[in-house]
């Protein structure tokens, strides 16, 4: 199919063929048959990725400090690295959609193949959208009329937020497309509206709707709302204008009555002068989006809607009222289509967008044929390669594309496939390291009786299930950390080992292979006694709404990273975890898992701490290491230097970067594959340190020391 691109690094927009979505629970499929060109949002993303490196680095000064952060920390290239893969990152454009139903996700109801629906969806020939950003078209609604409803919702959030009432005066500062559908909006409402703009065009076009107009570029519009509302002040402005300057709030705040209320739902400065709210005590509030559950996953993705009860207008019930008002011709769009394009066409509908200012709505039109495929062929395979291991990749998130994929291209392996719902991410993955298909199926993967292995980069609460399908598919698996989330799915997955004893199970536990830590382990190989350890890890603040603390998609950080140092640890000692007791930070916080202080007991006498805080600045080191034997210590500095005192012969060892172990262990695993053997870490040490962070849990939970043997059941 076919899905509009655009590179942020370069600012090219681009029509790509990619696989069709895959279809996830709680999700509709839709075959799209018209979208929307938002001109204001889509004009701003499409000229930031237009612009230099500097002047993309002074629009965003808060993530140019990260940059800085992490150099000091991580080291220039791995830095540069880290931007340039961002920035090269395709970006989907686009977030208003209409179509057709094809199908429904499993936990979908209210929604069937044939409906006539609106989305967020971007700009694709097919789209997969959570049910919860999806609504039904009225039947005398036009697909094209239909489009305007996200960015209509936007405007009515706007409104949400002033909460007008019937005869209140509102000016709407801004008369692109959002301002002339929210004009329109508070007209319905019973409210006189003003309209400002610099645009002629555009304020006759809200005079058509019943507005009284200031045209900014030739009046003062300050003095025209004064004179409009005899002197008193309007009720409230809302903002929808996208301007660098401050002078709009300031004039928003000179036009109000006292205790009158600004929302803004543009984009605009806001060196805010406290005298303009301070003397009438204005209210100031930004609209977020489409309204209540934007960016709540749990709404979002799980699909749990808010009680209408307690919010009675969520993003989805925003979409039926606009979609209400379109039915009963309260809002009128057709007026506001200005230019129509193919989608094949989509990158000079981007160019009319960004040159030409009398642009309002440009809608895109589809062919009604999208090619379903959820395949594409990137590359054919090699003579060559035709006895090299060949490996299959699920999952295109982060890690996959930052660090497991291209440590992959530079293995031994044959790099046959690529999986990812989003056809888009996989796509692009493939095409950057030269992976031989995208495909938003996995079963693909699992079904070819070529790909020796499978290297798994999901949600932590699927890394159990696709361990178990990976193995029943007769394939190795390579999973990133962790193995399991609770006990239960680690007896489902030693079930299935049972029966295919013969399959490889591999952990990213990638520190083992470190230069650093084999080095570590080359000094202390002759020690005389057991070893005192101490990690700690400035594992960096997460928000307590981010899907790792959920403990059923992510597991908490301890599970899901922690396990990383247990290991490591065991590793060094050369022992199995024997006990385990933690604490972590008691109440204030708003999240106190990831505030924890592990200590370890090993089998063989050494005991080590791992602190993990997720508290710190990430200025500061991320992962230091101190070790205590026979009367020398070892330092280990973010896995870039090792120093030793009171060894004989060896002071430093440094490396040019920070060095995980990523490209040595993929290797590895590999070139292990390819000569057989034993695993690279056998079963009872994986899960030996799996067991030691689900003990970390329980200590910390119940204050009390848990011996690892006495307490787990697998049989």
């Amino acid at each position: 199919m076919k899905q509009i691109l655009q590179n942020l690094r370069s600012g090219e927009t681009k029509v790509e063929e990619v696989p069709a979505p895959g279809l996830g629970r709680n999700s509709v499929l839709i075959q799209t048959r018209a979208s929307l060109i938002s001109a204001g949002t889509e004009r701003m993303l499409v000229e930031f990725g237009k612009a230099s490196l500097l002047a993309k680095a002074k629009a965003q000064p808060d993530k140019v400090k990260q940059v800085l952060d992490k150099i000091k920390t991580d080291g220039l290239m791995p830095t540069l690295d880290a931007v340039f893969n961002r920035l090269g990152e395709p970006l989907p454009l686009g977030y208003c959609n209409a179509g057709v139903v094809l199908e429904v996700g499993a936990g979908v109801s209210g929604f069937k193949a044939g409906d006539r629906v609106i989305s967020n969806g971007p700009h694709a020939d097919i789209v997969a959208v959570p049910k919860t950003l999806c609504a039904k078209i009225p039947d005398n609604v036009t697909d094209e009329q239909a489009a305007f409803t996200v960015l209509a919702s936007i405007g009515l959030q706007g409104i949400r937020l002033i909460k007008p009432t019937f005869g209140e005066k509102i000016v709407v500062y801004g008369m692109g497309l959002i301002g002339l559908v929210t004009v329109q909006l508070l007209r319905a409402s019973g409210c006189e509206v003003f309209g400002v703009d610099v645009d002629a065009g555009r304020l006759a076009m809200a005079e058509k709707y019943g507005a009284v107009t200031c045209n900014a570029a030739a009046g003062d519009p300050i003095a025209a709302v004064s004179a409009w509302t005899e002197g008193k002040g309007v009720d409230g402005v809302l903002i929808t204008a996208s301007a660098k300057t401050d002078e709009i709030i300031h004039n928003a705040a000179e036009m109000c009555r006292k205790q009158g209320r600004i929302v803004l739902v543009g984009v605009i400065g806001l060196n805010l002068r406290r005298a303009d709210f301070y003397e009438k005590e204005l209210s100031f509030q930004v609209s977020c989006s489409y309204g209540p559950g934007r960016y709540d996953d749990k709404y979002e993705q799980a699909g749990q809607d808010y009680p209408m009860g307690y919010v009675r207008w969520t993003e989805q019930r925003n979409f039926e009222a606009v979609l209400l008002a379109l039915q009963s011709g309260s809002l009128t769009v057709d007026d506001l289509i200005t230019n129509r394009f193919k989608l094949d066409d989509a990158p000079a509908a981007y160019e009319k967008v960004s040159n030409d200012r009398n642009v309002l709505g440009v809608i895109l039109e589809y062919s009604g044929q999208a090619d379903m495929s959820k395949t594409i062929t990137i590359k054919q395979a090699a003579a060559a390669s035709k006895d090299k291991v060949a490996v299959g990749v699920i999952g295109a998130g982060n890690f996959s594309k930052m660090t497991m994929v291209p440590a992959l291209s530079k293995t031994n392996a044959r790099l046959a496939y690529i999986a990812d719902l989003n056809g888009a991410a996989a796509t692009h993955v493939a095409g950057k390291y030269g992976v031989e298909k995208a495909v938003s199926d996995y079963h693909d993967i699992l079904n070819d009786p070529s790909v020796d292995a499978v290297f798994i980069a999901v949600g932590h609460n699927l890394h159990a299930k696709f361990i178990c399908e990976v193995l029943q598919a007769g394939k190795h698996a390579f999973v990133e950390k962790p193995l399991a989330m609770n006990v239960d799915e680690l007896k489902q997955i030693l079930a299935v080992i049972t029966k295919k004893p013969e399959q490889h199970v591999m952990l990213g536990f990638n520190r083992r292979f470190s230069p650093h830590t084999q080095k570590i382990k080359q000094l202390l190989s002759g020690r005389g006694e057991p070893l005192a350890m101490n990690m700690t890890v400035n594992a960096g603040i997460i928000p307590p709404d981010h899907w790792v603390h959920d403990l059923v998609r992510g597991g908490g950080r301890i599970i899901g990273e922690a396990c990383h140092f247990i290991d490591l640890l065991s590793y060094i000692a050369g022992s199995k975890v024997q006990t385990v007791a933690s604490a972590q930070m008691g109440q204030g916080v708003a999240v106190n898992e990831d505030k924890m202080s592990i200590v370890l007991g090993f089998e063989d006498g050494s005991i080590g701490t791992v602190n993990y805080f997720g508290n710190g600045s990430k200025s500061y080191p991320k992962e230091m290491l101190e070790i205590f034997s026979d009367g020398r210590v070892l330092r280990l500095d973010n896995f870039r230097k090792l120093t030793g005192y009171g060894f004989k012969g060896f002071r430093k060892f440094k490396t040019s970067r920070q060095d995980k172990g990523h490209n040595t262990e993929f290797s590895a695993f590999v070139d292990s594959l390819s000569t057989g053997g034993e695993p690279l870490i056998s079963m009872n040490e994986l899960v030996n340190s799996t067991l030691a962070s689900f003990a970390a849990m329980t200590s910390a939970a119940e204050n009390r020391t848990i011996v690892v043997a006495n307490e787990y059941d697998l049989s």
